[in-house]
């Protein structure tokens, strides 16, 4: 089991004990991430394996657990006492028993203060937006309560440094096309003691930027298209009145709108052409994707999790 934190000394220790509750039988590591409290001392008093990663930014912390922890099921929570410890069962019951890849913990929220207004907004409208441009998504895209099997972990190359690292693991699924499942979870206020390190704004317009550069990477004739296709109508604006005076009179009297309307068509071609290659080179990453997934037992195979 995974728990990235930053000072959440106040939070941690229960995480810890809540979830050994749980999962007698795993073992849970807490990725301290440059915390300036007690944080790592609490979650390793409390019986967690305690590690730590320099580089700020829960996508880099992500990025250290899925590469240095080697387990068949692995949990994935925030260290903030949230989450509710009891729903993991379900969570791992449902990925053995449909042989899943993802599980979400679908956020519930069990008192007003658990959930602000602001990030639920946020949320719902990054969920639409990555629904309307991959396809099905999940209720809840940004939940940082998630369950995976192995060759989804190592399958996965994590790219973001922050907080957009929930997007990313959504979009991974979506692409790929692999068994994702989701299960309503309780969610509730953070400890006294205990403030979010989310800022709605500023790690919002950061989700919507990889937003942007993912569908630029895994979609691009249709994101190289669409500018084509507004080069090509600004192209059409310009020139059809010049060659509507060249047939009427046979001179060219708006000789550089002419150029610029020529100049915009072969911006055009140009853009749709690298589409075009871009559109080959992410297929041979898909695969290159599908093949390290596939080197990896399904889930289920071996009934251990950690």
């Amino acid at each position: 089991m995974l728990v990235p934190c930053y000072n959440e000394e106040v939070a941690v220790a229960k995480v810890v004990h809540d979830f050994q509750a749980a999962l007698p039988n795993a073992t849970i590591f807490v990725f301290d991430n440059n915390s300036t409290d007690n944080t790592a001392a609490a979650a390793r008093a409390a019986g967690a394996e305690v590690f730590r990663e320099r580089q700020q930014g829960k996508g880099f912390v992500v990025r250290r657990m899925f590469t240095d922890v080697e387990a068949d099921i692995y949990v994935l929570v925030d260290g903030d006492a949230t989450y509710d410890a009891p729903s993991v069962r379900s969570m791992i019951d449902r990925l053995l028993a449909e042989r899943l890849d993802m599980v979400v913990g679908n956020r519930i929220d069990q008192e007003q203060a658990a959930y602000r207004a602001g990030h639920r907004t946020g949320n719902w409208l990054l969920t639409s937006f990555v629904a309307s441009v991959f396809g099905a998504s999940f209720k809840d895209m940004l939940s940082g309560y998630r369950v995976f099997s192995r060759r989804f972990v190592k399958s996965f190359p994590v790219l973001s440094g922050g907080f957009e690292i929930e997007t990313e693991l959504t979009i991974h699924a979506l692409e790929l096309g692999l068994a994702s499942a989701e299960i309503d979870t309780p969610y509730y206020a953070r400890p006294e003691g205990s403030a979010s390190k989310l800022n709605t704004w500023g790690d919002g317009l950061r989700i919507l930027w990889t937003i942007f550069q993912l569908y630029r990477t895994e979609r691009p004739l249709p994101f190289f298209g669409i500018i084509s296709a507004v080069l090509a109508l600004a192209a059409l604006g310009l020139g059809v009145p010049v060659l509507i005076t060249f047939l009427e009179t046979h001179t060219v009297p708006r000789l550089p709108t002419a150029v610029l309307s020529m100049g915009l068509v072969g911006m055009s071609f140009l853009a749709l052409a690298v589409g075009l290659v871009l559109d080959t080179v992410t297929r041979g990453r898909r695969e290159m994707k599908l093949l390290a997934y596939l080197a990896h037992r399904a889930p289920g195979d071996e009934r251990r999790s950690r």
